[in-house]
Order: C-alpha cells, then structure tokens, then sequence
C-alpha cells in the first residue's frame, strides 16, 4: 500500500468504563465520539483492544481522506500497545498518527496542535512514544493547572466544573473541527486557525 493510499489513525485518549466518562483526561474520547458521529459512525470492538470506527473525512475530492478513529481500551497508561497494534493491522505510517488527549500546560478551552515532541508527563503520550518513538502529531486540549494543592491525579481524574461546562460542547467541537483541518490541509494551516 503506498503512503497516500494508507489511512490516517486518530486516537482519542481517555480511560475506558462509565465512571470515567465525563473526567477532563477523557477528553480525547469526547472528541473521538463527535468526529464518529460526525461521520455517521459505531465504534466496535477490535482486536487490538479498541474501539474503533473506519470512515472519511473532508469533502468530496482529493482532500478527502480515509481515517480510523480509535479510542483504546486499555487504561490510559497502557495506551501504546492497542495504539501500535492498529498501525500494524491498518498499515498507518507514524506521521499520520494523531493523538487527542488532555493538557495540563494550556489554558482551558485552548488548543494546541503539534508534530512530535515530549509527553510532558502525560501517561498516555509517554506510553504512545515509549511503543512508536515521538513522531506523531498530537492535538493538545487545555485543561490548565489543578486549583490550590490538588493532586495531578485527581485533577485529571475529575469531571469538568460546571463552569467549564458551559463551554465543554463548544470546545469539543472546535477540537474535533481542528482534526479534521490538520487531516484535510495539513499541519501548517490547522496550526495557524486552531492554535491560540
């Protein structure tokens, strides 16, 4: 299969089970479950332990492209084995890897998109890198810094206030809309309409 005919892999981070489901570390999947309805989609069960939905994105033509959108369903610490066994299975060179996942270093609702990199401390990053190597393109969804002295751990581990709530849709949506830009017109033009 050549390069241009391989699928892009978008890989919404978060832990799997109900009682995660609305924490700021599940990010990633709110975003991966918005692009799947997006494009009329089920996620299913795969063997590479994900959950994943095969589709399209972009509109009719060249710029549109074939994409897998994964959410792992391992924990998020573990996220590199499911995530290199569906590069294997799909044949998806790294540099067509995205990455959805929360941000402690950027504001809330920022986004951030970025070829490559460190994990800065994020377990699932570091579990992607440790598995492929760093060069796949992340799309960093601001959560900001834990109030007073709460632990990192229970920050992320948390549902959004309801403050942050309030703009939770919004900010799910632009993510997902930045993906598909990055997928569709590529790095540099994401970067300069999505990063804030």
């Amino acid at each position: 299969m050549s390069d241009d005919a391989a699928p892009w892999l978008i890989v919404g981070l978060g832990n799997p089970g109900p009682e995660y489901a609305g924490n700021r570390h599940n990010i990633g999947f709110m975003v991966a479950d918005l692009l799947a309805d997006r494009m009329r989609g089920k996620f299913k069960a795969h063997k590479a332990r994900a959950q994943v939905v095969e589709g399209r994105i972009g509109p009719p033509g060249p710029a549109n492209r074939r994409v897998v959108l994964a959410k792992p369903m391992s924990f998020m610490n573990l996220s590199g084995g499911p995530v290199t066994a569906l590069r294997d299975f799909y044949k998806v060179p790294l540099e067509r890897i995205v990455a959805v996942h929360d941000e402690l270093d950027i504001d809330y609702p920022t986004l951030r998109l970025k070829l490559g990199g460190g994990d800065n401390g994020h377990n699932g990053l570091k579990s992607m890198t440790k598995s492929m190597g760093p060069d796949y393109h992340r799309l960093r969804c601001g959560i900001g810094r834990p109030p007073g002295r709460m632990q990192v751990a229970d920050f992320v581990l948390k549902d959004f206030s309801s403050t942050e709530r309030k703009e939770l849709d919004w900010f799910v949506d632009r993510a997902a809309d930045a993906v598909e830009c990055l997928i569709t017109e590529g790095l540099e033009r994401a970067q300069s309409a999505y990063n804030s």
